[in-house]
């Protein structure tokens, strides 16, 4: 297939555009790079299948030549990113999703939306099932995310239903691995960094909010799944092994070896409390469950991190 990937110079977009590459498709990245970084995917530059474009989604695209799916993984998404940039990812959740939609409705394109797990909010069923509706607020710190994300599925469904576009959407719970920002504020990158520091991990509450860690490529499979079938959804995509966050901080320091001590914070604004997917519909329709045990997914994500604990590298020059 030729594929388009929104947001492919980001952290899951990356691994998919690999990925993609890998099993004999062409690619076309689309990025912006307000959160992406073209440094991950400047080893597939030279692929003669792949290219890369400095896009910003949120205003009407194209892309020359055929389309046959279109991936919409743009977005900032971590809370850090999303509170600095309010704006931007209401804008890419509901023009940039539209745009793309579009995008695959031109080509008559199957069209994946990655959605998330904070469509859950803080959530009041436990664990999460597809057929649970939430408990978010609507006007609190986090809710730029989490409502763009829920107006992309409506936006999305909608498409669907009137116009007949091949939607597909995935809800991705916690996803971890190589190719994190060091400072994109999530939990396992910041737990990381501060080991390979030996700077105190910083954990916010007593640390019993819970967590299910998804290793990246194990997330990448069950995308290519997605995108392979003629289901809807939404499909979990997550990693049913529920952990605190204190037990997170304790096995990166076992890992790591790292002196460094845990230093407690006051818990965020409408921080969940408990996260884990029910991921029956994964299992049932797309044949996908996570492989990569989190502790092996860690040894990974720590390898990778201490080869780049070094002075940042120049930025490479992306294509207009």
């Amino acid at each position: 297939m030729r594929v388009v990937v929104t947001g492919g110079g980001g952290f899951v977009g990356s691994h998919l555009c690999e990925a993609l590459l890998r099993r004999g498709d062409t690619v076309c990245c689309l990025d912006n790079f307000c959160t992406g970084e073209p440094e991950n995917v400047a080893h597939l530059r030279g692929a003669p299948r792949f290219r890369l474009l400095r896009t910003d989604v949120t205003e009407p695209f194209d892309v020359p030549g055929p389309v046959d799916a279109v991936a919409h993984l743009a977005s900032p998404a971590s809370p850090p990113d999303y509170h600095r940039l309010a704006l931007q990812t209401l804008a890419v959740g509901s023009r940039g999703t539209e745009n793309a939609l579009r995008l695959a409705q031109r080509h008559g394109a199957r069209f994946l939306l990655t959605s998330t797990s904070e469509v859950y909010g803080d959530p009041e069923v436990h664990p999460q099932p597809e057929e649970y509706w939430g408990h978010v607020n609507p006007v609190g710190p986090r809710s730029v995310y989490d409502e763009a994300k829920r107006f992309a599925e409506a936006l999305a469904m909608a498409y669907r239903r009137s116009l007949g576009v091949d939607v597909g959407i995935v809800r991705i719970f916690n996803t971890y691995g190589p190719r994190m920002r060091p400072h994109d504020g999530r939990v396992v990158s910041t737990f990381v960094r501060q080991a390979l520091a030996g700077r105190p991990l910083t954990l916010y509450g007593d640390g019993s909010q819970t967590r299910s860690f998804c290793y990246v490529d194990d997330l990448v499979r069950g995308l290519l799944a997605m995108l392979d079938s003629d289901r809807s959804g939404p499909v979990n995509l997550g990693n049913p092994s529920e952990r605190t966050v204190r037990e997170l901080a304790e096995l990166v320091l076992r890992i790591t070896g790292s002196p460094s001590r845990i230093a407690y914070r006051p818990l965020p604004v409408d921080d969940p409390t408990r996260r884990r997917p029910v991921i029956n519909r994964a299992v049932e329709q797309l044949g996908w469950m996570p492989r990569v045990p989190l502790d092996e997914g860690l040894r990974r994500t720590v390898a990778w991190f201490a080869t780049r604990s070094g002075p940042p590298l120049p930025r490479i020059p992306v294509e207009a």
